[in-house]
């Protein structure tokens, strides 16, 4: 690639489980009274001494344990990976947020001296048992009964409320800058949740309950835990147990073919489940960010299969893991190895044409590929789905953590940083991912495996997400151009294979996806997407994150969606004009894709064709590559 200068309705909560509760107060009391029934009368005659026994260790209750676990699923998998082109923050981002935190004191004095009079205030009160502080009831940290009934940990509980608050509190009020403001919110809120009393040991009266009901096992299995951690993956807690999972057995297991393989991608070709097919084939185009089979998981919850199923021809392209030697794979190397997938589909099927999917940093492959097409006059992708995509590179980190430190100098740092080694690692993506959400990524983690000695739930979409993949150096410095000149939107600044790109000629019918709650690609930003492709674009809102917003199966509890062109320049206007329906999106697209997907014909008997003949099952050889 080369580049030239120049209201919605708020998604319902998920219930999400407290720690193990202790005993209730009628349960000790029928404990005790059961122990004086087996107290003898004073006049009793005296027995012999029974040898004394050592306290039976008490079980876990399994079903607190189950709700422990899904909590974690829930909140991990509202986190899963995605292309960051800024990589990470560097030392300096660091200081430059202290620096902004430490400014509060010269622009805003007597604020601060109040902050500090209203804290010792309120500690007074603290300490003599006359506050009312509590947590966010959506905050689990702070859900045992113990934080509420025992005197000491309420009051380590609210002391460590009161702070974070009041710190939050005096910058929100501050005449700091709002880049400023974010900086000290990151650095503040990184600092007071590594120091929360529910990450250590004796601060955690579910983990000081868990070590005595034990006997201690449970700290010998945090312990391990730990060093193995600290020894397989890169001292970060593990997210996951991903051992009950193989690719292609009980993972990716949608029936087909590998019918193409290049040096950078394998194509499958899906078995058909219909008798009959429609002609015009649908091409996914998965990210490079990790693997494709994030659509292809449990059979339940298969968009592959559910695709498959509803009579759609369907290809996936299977991304190579790169390794350093394919450090030049740029983003025209992509978008031209996307239009040897389409070329094999259509030879295939027979089809003149394809339709297609983009998803994340695919979706930005796709587009500079459909730039390309439409600046050649070439026709062969009629429509395209997009989800969770991002193409207004202004927009790349609005509402975002990096976005705060996005500048010349991150740029050029990240920048080089990859260029020096040749790839950007999926574990350091994973890294900077856990560490812009620590309550979610880390502190869960730390108490579930460290403190309680649990094991990591072994849970697909988490498997799925830890299967990481390597970027190449010049894709992601591409990466960054996209957000520094933002080619989608600015015609000109973006060439292919020497053709300009300039999204505004491109003519096809699109169906955007985005997600209310996705922090990731935020949805006013997915919105923006379907902005480029002009009025009669279908924009659709999910009621979830960045990953469950694709994973939304029909039958899902309390999912919805809303729908309407995306005729409105602001999104906010744009929810007004919506119109909200019940249940998952999958069968509003199934209907729009079979409109838009020709007439049907008789489903192939055999996979490929004498050209491109079946090289081996599905999932193929490069989805193992690690």
């Amino acid at each position: 690639m080369a580049t030239t200068s120049s209201a919605v309705d708020k998604a319902p909560l998920k219930k999400k489980a407290a720690m193990p509760k202790p005993a209730s107060p009628p349960a000790r009391k029928r404990a005790s009274a059961k122990a004086g029934a087996q107290t003898p009368p004073k006049d009793a005659p005296p027995t012999a001494a029974k040898p004394a026994r050592r306290p039976a260790r008490t079980t876990p209750d399994p079903a607190a344990v189950v709700n422990e676990l899904s909590d974690l699923v829930a909140r991990a998998s509202e986190n899963t990976l995605a292309p960051n082109p800024l990589i990470g923050l560097r030392a300096s981002d660091f200081a430059e947020a202290a620096q902004s935190l430490l400014k509060l004191t010269a622009v805003s004095p007597g604020a601060t001296i109040g902050s500090l009079a209203k804290y010792a205030k309120s500690l007074g009160q603290i300490v003599q048992g006359r506050s009312e502080l509590a947590p966010d009831p959506k905050d689990r940290r702070f859900a045992d009964p113990a934080w509420q009934g025992n005197f000491a940990y309420k009051r380590l509980m609210q002391n460590y409320l009161l702070a974070h608050n009041e710190f939050n509190s005096l910058i929100a009020g501050s005449k700091l800058g709002e880049r400023e403001k974010g900086q000290a919110q990151f650095l503040t809120a990184l600092v007071t949740d590594a120091l929360a009393p529910s990450n250590w040991l004796l601060g955690n009266p579910a983990a000081v309950r868990k070590v005595v009901d034990t006997g201690g096992t449970s700290l010998v299995k945090g312990v391990k835990n730990l060093v193995s951690d600290m020894r397989h993956n890169h001292m970060m807690p593990m997210q996951v147990d991903s051992t009950p999972f193989k690719i292609g057995e009980n993972m990716a297991a949608s029936p087909g073919q590998v019918v193409y393989r290049c040096e950078t991608f394998e194509l499958i070709q899906y078995t058909p489940s219909t008798p009959k097919v429609y002609q015009r084939p649908l091409v996914m185009v998965p990210p490079q960010v990790n693997k494709f089979y994030a659509v292809d998981l449990a059979p339940e919850k298969s968009l592959v299969k559910w695709t498959v199923d509803s009579g759609v021809q369907m290809f996936m392209i299977s991304w190579r893991n790169p390794t350093a030697k394919h450090r030049d794979w740029g983003l025209e190397h992509y978008a031209m190895a996307v239009n040897e997938a389409v070329d094999v589909a259509r030879q295939v099927t027979g089809s003149p044409d394809v339709n297609m999917w983009g998803s994340c940093s695919g979706g930005m492959t796709l587009a500079a590929y459909l730039g390309y097409l439409a600046g050649i006059g070439d026709t062969k992708v009629a429509n395209v789905s997009w989800a969770v995509c991002v193409l207004d590179g202004a927009r790349a980190m609005d509402d975002t953590t990096l976005g705060l430190f996005n500048s010349p100098a991150a740029v050029r740092a990240a920048r080089a940083r990859s260029r020096n080694k040749g790839v950007v690692e999926g574990s350091e993506m994973a890294t900077m991912f856990a560490w812009l959400r620590p309550n979610d990524l880390i502190w869960n983690y730390w108490v579930n495996n460290y403190l309680l000695g649990n094991k990591p739930p072994a849970f697909d979409i988490l498997a799925w997400n830890a299967d990481t993949t390597r970027l190449p150096a010049r894709f992601h410095s591409d990466l960054l151009d996209i957000i520094e000149k933002n080619p989608y939107v600015k015609a000109g600044t973006m060439t292919i294979r020497g053709v300009p790109i300039d999204m505004s000629k491109v003519d096809i019918g699109a169906y955007v996806i985005g997600g209310i709650t996705d922090h990731i690609t935020p949805w006013k930003s997915c919105y923006a997407t379907a902005r480029v492709f002009g009025d009669d674009a279908t924009f659709v809102l999910a009621n979830a994150g960045h990953l469950q917003s694709l994973i939304n199966p029909p039958g899902a509890p309390k999912a919805y969606f809303s729908t309407a062109p995306s005729r409105q320049a602001d999104p906010d206007e744009w929810t007004r004009a919506a119109v909200r329906q019940e249940g998952s999106w999958w069968p509003h697209w199934r209907a729009w894709m079979q409109e838009r997907s020709g007439s049907q014909v008789e489903a192939p008997r055999k996979p490929g064709s004498r050209t491109h003949r079946a090289l081996c099952a599905a999932p193929g050889e490069y989805v193992l590559e690690r």
